[in-house]
């Protein structure tokens, strides 16, 4: 076997390992070997490797089943610092955290306007202001999560959702203006990642995440992989069509779910309701009061939202459904209308184990949740040749 190849063999490996400690920390040796079905001589000098290059540490001793008790292993926690981002049209939401996406620092940058060197500005103070949190200890790189088609391999920004950016190759000019690695995704695959990795949806193989708020959103773990499909643009939700010649959409479609349930259309069909103008906060305070007509405003997001769910019940049959976003705040004004909506939905036998969560993650978990992603690459294995300047952990213990 070839040199190169035994290295690669011996990174895919340490990826396991790491996978591994990752998703659950305070294994032994043996617990590891048959988590990932490796030999335990080869687990043993993988582990060796990884403690010498400090990512890994031993932290206490298990019980043991007669004789010398196991050592347990996990992450260290200060082998690094990775920053999270999450942009939207206004600010950028900045978080540094450690090794196991625990947040040490956050931030918060206005953006005074949507064009791209104002956005690379305010991302890269952001940037160096949580940076100083790290005391000089290093920093791997930085996610980002952002609305809008994102080619997730290229990095570039095929279209941004609130801002008329087409093929910008927003990581590029990011990394060359912070010096670091830079992961790009939507914003959705990040609260995704943060789920995955911190919340409901840890252990659970087949996930769908619903965001609403000014947008309606979708996130998709299945079989246990982020899904993005062949171009970045996986879960555009907002603009499936519900009602036929339904109301003007923003992407300039008719009768999107987005027109119809998202936060400006809830806004307007409150304001027209009361004959003023109000927020969000205020047509659910109204609606709390007891306003039949606002009420039923809530109720009917309840209902095509409900819909709409069922339909990805049926043919993605998830095991986990959560509801997330700033929308999530008002869930109880619409949360019964969707569960009997989407129990109404859903083709008989689908329901069974199906769980239906509502996590009001705010922005941010959502930039945590690009911290997260970001070290979800840096725990991967390089398998291409060009992909050899990539930042990876694993590529430590092969060389």
């Amino acid at each position: 076997m070839r040199a190169g190849s035994k290295a690669l063999i011996r990174e895919i490996n340490a990826a396991l390992v790491l996978g591994e400690l990752r998703a659950q920390p305070l294994q032994s040796r043996t617990d590891l070997a048959k988590r990932t079905g490796l030999s335990l001589p080869t687990i043993s000098e993988i582990v060796s490797e990884l403690l010498s290059t400090g990512i890994v540490e031993e932290r206490a001793t298990g019980r043991s089943a007669g004789g010398r008790r196991p050592v347990l292993l996990a992450l260290k926690p200060d082998a690094g610092y990775v920053v999270g981002i999450k942009l939207t049209e206004t600010r950028v939401i900045a978080v540094l955290t450690d090794m196991e996406a625990t947040i040490v620092a956050r931030d918060v940058t206005a953006v005074p306007d949507t064009s791209v060197g104002t956005v690379v500005d305010a991302v890269a103070a952001a940037v160096e202001r949580v940076r100083e949190a790290a005391h000089g200890r290093l920093v791997h790189g930085v996610g980002v999560g952002m609305a809008g088609v994102v080619d997730r391999a290229s990095g570039v920004v095929r279209h941004a959702t609130y801002s008329d950016w087409h093929d910008v190759d927003l990581t590029g000019l990011l990394a060359a203006r912070v010096g670091l690695p830079v992961v790009l995704d939507n914003d959705v695959n990040t609260l995704v990642a943060n789920e995955k990795w911190f919340g409901a949806g840890r252990g659970v193989d087949d996930v769908l995440v619903v965001s609403i708020g000014r947008g309606v959103g979708l996130g998709l773990v299945l079989d246990g992989r982020l899904y993005r499909g062949a171009t970045g643009g996986a879960g555009e939700f907002g603009h499936t069509k519900v009602v036929p010649d339904g109301p003007r959409c923003a992407c300039g479609g008719h009768g999107c779910l987005e027109a119809l349930i998202g936060e400006p259309a809830l806004r307007a069909q409150a304001s027209a309701v009361l004959g003023r103008t109000v927020d969000l906060d205020e047509a659910a305070a109204v609606a709390r009061q007891g306003n039949p007509a606002v009420q039923e405003i809530f109720r009917a997001v309840g209902r095509l939202l409900g819909t709409a769910v069922g339909n990805l019940v049926n043919l993605l049959n998830p095991r986990l459904v959560v509801l997330a976003g700033e929308g999530t705040r008002v869930s109880d004004l619409f949360r019964p209308d969707f569960d009997r909506a989407l129990s109404l939905a859903v083709f008989d036998g689908l329901q069974h184990g199906l769980e239906t969560i509502v996590d009001t993650w705010d922005d941010e978990a959502w930039a945590q949740g690009a911290a997260g992603m970001f070290l979800g690459e840096l725990f991967q294995p390089n398998l291409r040749p060009d992909e050899a300047g990539r930042p990876s952990l694993t590529a430590r213990t092969a060389g």
